[in-house]
């Protein structure tokens, strides 16, 4: 058999940057929960739902969540669920209940969510950059031409 068919053949295909395309998608948060939000966001942000997906590549699009603050936290989250924080200082533990997130910072609320599911490494935060979290209907990103995505 020839060479170079057999090569080619037996050869699978690694992405490489170059190759790389990233498209803009807009999710509307509005009555969903949060959880289901979250994943799914986390999920393109991975680039997981490509079929040229490369664990060790930052393959995933750019995702705009809008009407964050209409999210919905389901059972009894609003006041048992806590977010905690540490100022580094001796006794610096600083809590806050998702039922305050969602009224005072829901943007800041989404962001926890989805930093949790990625990976907690530099890529996981170069993934986090490309998340873009707004309160209401409105986006300064209209000029990319986001594709709408239903979840």
């Amino acid at each position: 058999m020839n060479r170079k068919l057999l090569k080619t053949m037996n050869s699978t295909h690694v992405l490489s940057s170059k190759e790389i395309k990233q498209k803009w998608l807009l999710i509307d948060a509005e009555g969903l929960s949060l959880g289901r939000v979250a994943s799914k966001v986390a999920y393109i942000l991975k680039g997981k739902h490509k079929p040229n997906y490369a664990y060790n590549l930052d393959n995933g699009d750019y995702v705009i969540v809008i009407n964050i603050d209409k999210v919905v936290l389901t059972g009894n989250k609003k006041t048992d669920k806590m977010h905690y924080r540490h100022t580094g200082h001796p006794g610096g533990i600083k809590e806050v209940s998702y039922g305050d997130l969602l009224e005072k910072t829901p943007e800041k609320m989404m962001t926890i969510s989805v930093k949790g599911m990625l990976s907690h490494n530099p890529l996981g935060r170069k993934h986090l950059r490309k998340l873009k979290v707004y309160r209401g209907a409105e986006h300064p990103h209209k000029a990319h031409k986001p594709t709408q995505v239903t979840i």
